[in-house]
């Protein structure tokens, strides 16, 4: 079910219900983002958000490159220090100029995504520099049809995902425009920067209705919060969004990064908002430690196939669904190092989907998780699988209780424990047993 909580209860109680079986059957998206932080292209790979205790230390050695053009404005921070020395203290926003996107083809991209098995794609369409991906109202021309690619790329990768069968949302950052708001950098604490004027709030308001009217997206994917003017009821207020949004989609949900407002479903962030992980829920992460494309990384920083294979398997088993990130490079490529890992866990999903999309989580009271060796659980109707990592030809006890299997199978059951051989490691490292259970 879909929540709400504390003081907006009876504003936003109107959109409370059962969260689609599409999303929950979905198990895989793809995030996207770009922007002209994709220029540059630079962070510090410091490790994965939730990983780093101190907060003035995360801001000022930033590994989300997205996050550019706030950590070049730190004074003392290597990212000031290598915007001099490489591109003569620029303004940010001639990035925005020098962004081309010339070799961004959105049929040969959603190939790319459709492949891995994803059954959505949710690109940035106003990351928290201001740059809209469309023409958006009332940005004056700073968008990427008036400059820089000169395209309305939100339009090009709904067109494309429509064609490929992938369904398609939209991230819009409601909560920072630094472009918009102005005001310091953020050095330890993002609160006291979130712009929550109504000025802001109507603004913001103008670009979701408008991507709601345009592009039809089936998910709404919020960032940081939605400005406090903009929560109470109004023709300008978030509720309004809301009803708009699911007269144009019944089917469509939407995430939980608007304030404690309404969602559909919770989200994580690499290792940060563990404690979201119950109900339906949705980890989001790149493949590096950046969203935005970083130069910096490569493959000591980034999840290679089998990595990305047991994440997606961890998440899928524990009932969540997975929003894996591609960080194009400036012209619009995805890099090796991001293709490899997409396409091994595509390899993965052609072998298995069928034990991954539309299952669901195994009974705790039947089976449990481990990890030595490391294993799994997922469920499809009336079969329990088990994704084991192990040396081919090893034997593997299964905490499954026996007497929940059926009578009828074939099992290895030794002291009262299911026993199976490990054969030839499949795809990323994982083998695949499937159990028949009593119905």
């Amino acid at each position: 079910m879909s929540q709400q909580a504390g003081e907006w209860d009876e504003v936003y109680r109107e959109f409370a219900r059962e969260v689609p079986e599409w999303f929950r059957d979905a198990k895989l998206g793809i995030f996207v983002h770009w922007g002209p932080y994709a220029v540059p292209a630079w962070a510090e790979p410091i490790g994965a958000l939730g990983t780093v205790d101190d907060n003035e230390y995360w801001f000022t050695h930033n590994p989300y490159a997205e996050w550019y053009a706030n950590t070049i404005r730190i004074d003392g921070s290597p990212a000031q220090q290598h915007q001099r020395e490489a591109w003569g203290g620029a303004d940010y926003d001639e990035f925005l100029d020098a962004w081309r996107a010339e070799s961004f083809d959105a049929d040969a991209f959603l190939g790319l995504v459709a492949a891995t098995g994803a059954r959505y794609i949710i690109p940035t369409t106003k990351h928290h520099d201001g740059v809209t991906l469309w023409d958006a109202p009332g940005t004056e021309g700073r968008n990427t049809v008036r400059r820089g690619p000169r395209r309305d790329l939100v339009g090009e990768f709904r067109d494309a995902a429509e064609r490929h069968g992938v369904r398609f949302g939209v991230y819009y950052s409601g909560g920072l425009d630094w472009h918009f708001s102005g005001g310091p950098p953020i050095i330890d604490g993002i609160d006291a920067s979130r712009p929550v004027d109504k000025a802001y709030a109507d603004y913001a308001f103008d670009h979701v209705a408008d991507l709601i009217e345009k592009y039809r997206p089936e998910i709404l994917w919020g960032d940081i919060e939605w400005p406090d003017a903009g929560k109470p009821e109004g023709a300008k207020s978030m509720a309004e969004l809301f009803r708009r949004f699911y007269a144009a989609r019944p089917g469509g949900v939407a995430n939980d990064r608007w304030g404690e407002t309404h969602w559909d479903f919770r989200t994580s962030e690499y290792e940060a908002g563990r404690e979201h992980e119950a109900g339906v829920w949705e980890n989001c992460r790149g493949i590096g430690f950046s969203f935005g494309h970083n130069q910096l990384e490569d493959e000591s920083t980034s999840l290679d196939a089998a990595g990305a294979v047991r994440h997606f398997v961890d998440v899928v088993a524990r009932g969540g669904n997975l929003l894996l990130n591609i960080g194009p490079t400036a012209a619009g490529e995805v890099t090796p190092v991001q293709r490899r890992t997409l396409e091994g866990l595509g390899a993965f999903n052609d072998a298995h989907g069928e034990a991954i999309f539309g299952s669901r989580p195994l009974d705790p009271t039947i089976a449990h998780p481990g990890d030595a060796p490391w294993v799994r659980w997922t469920r499809t109707g009336d079969t329990a699988h088990a994704f084991i990592e192990a040396d081919p030809g090893s034997l593997v006890t299964l905490d499954i209780d026996p007497s929940t299997l059926d009578p009828s199978a074939d099992v290895d059951v030794r002291d009262g424990s299911v026993v199976v051989t490990v054969g030839e490691q499949s795809v990323a490292g994982l083998v695949r047993v499937d159990l028949p259970l009593a119905r």
